[in-house]
């Protein structure tokens, strides 16, 4: 891969994984589902007029909506507002994974293989050790929440899959149509028009930045420019690159935020990112071997 290449490519990764910190800034001013509404209504509009609708059903662009909408955001931004430190929920999230594989064993009949049993049970006591460790930062609710968070995304993940080889740049753009109505009528009924309104109104250029980075830079750029990569490079080359956006995430937080960085943290951190490296990089290690 070209250093240009790579530079993109942890531009990306970086940006996916800050986010939870710039997520955080924002909700200190708006609702979470408030913010989730802006988020999904700035990555449509105007971005639908440059970019052009993919060649799938509307159902399916519904579908993907809405479990990535109210489901995976709406639920992600409602736990960090008080329940869950950016630098876990980076991490927490990336159990999406092991959902998809365990979404495919139940809708498509896909076995699991041992790597991938061994990869889920790093997971698994990544997890185990933060819900042992819950505290007034970090409560069950927050845990439970990021976790359906990633339960929404990994359902997501088998809508675009049956949707087959589409862009997925315009795929996201299109798709946020869908998870503005739900969204913002869940921000009327349990946020309430007072909250809205007191949310916009104490909401400066700051805030307007970080809900702006919310749709331009994970959307139009991340998907854009990840697209672009895996149009030009083998998969995996590009998708390992991914294993980052947690230590990111954490990095950012710890830094930014004066996220504190305990040692059953670090271990949790080391075992979920073991479970997640293991079910990427196994595949191609022994592919490498045979060959």
């Amino acid at each position: 891969m070209p250093p240009r290449h790579l530079l993109l490519a942890l531009a990306v990764v970086a940006v996916w994984g800050t986010n939870f910190v710039v997520i955080k800034f924002a909700l200190d001013t708006l609702p979470p589902l408030l913010l989730a509404t802006l988020r999904f209504a700035l990555a449509f509009a105007p971005a639908a007029l440059f970019v052009a609708r993919p060649a799938v059903a509307w159902r399916t662009l519904a579908a993907y909506g809405l479990l990535i909408g109210a489901g995976q955001f709406g639920l992600l931004f409602i736990a960090l507002r008080a329940d869950i430190t950016p630098g876990l929920a980076s991490l927490v999230v990336q159990s999406q994974v092991f959902f998809t594989i365990g979404l495919a064993m139940a809708l498509a009949g896909e076995r699991v293989r041992g790597f991938q049993a061994v990869a889920l049970a790093f997971a698994a006591a990544g997890l185990a050790l933060i819900a042992l460790n819950t505290n007034a930062s970090t409560t069950p609710l927050g845990l439970a929440l990021v976790l359906l968070a990633a339960l929404s995304w990994s359902a997501g993940n088998q809508v675009a899959k049956r949707a087959g080889r589409v862009d997925m740049l315009g795929f996201m753009v299109w798709s946020s149509l869908f998870a503005v109505p739900p969204l913002a009528l869940l921000s009327w009924l349990f946020e309430g028009p007072q909250a809205i309104g007191q949310g916009l109104a104490a909401a400066g250029p700051g805030v307007w930045a970080a809900v702006l980075w919310q749709a331009l830079g994970n959307t139009l750029f991340g998907y854009g420019a990840w697209a672009w990569l895996l149009a030009r490079h083998p998969a995996a080359t590009i998708t390992p690159m991914a294993l980052l956006v947690p230590v990111f995430g954490i990095g950012a937080s710890a830094l930014l935020l004066g996220e504190a960085l305990p040692v059953w943290k670090l271990a949790a951190a080391a075992l979920v990112l073991a479970g997640l490296a293991l079910n990427i990089l196994w595949p191609r290690l022994t592919l490498g071997t045979r060959a």
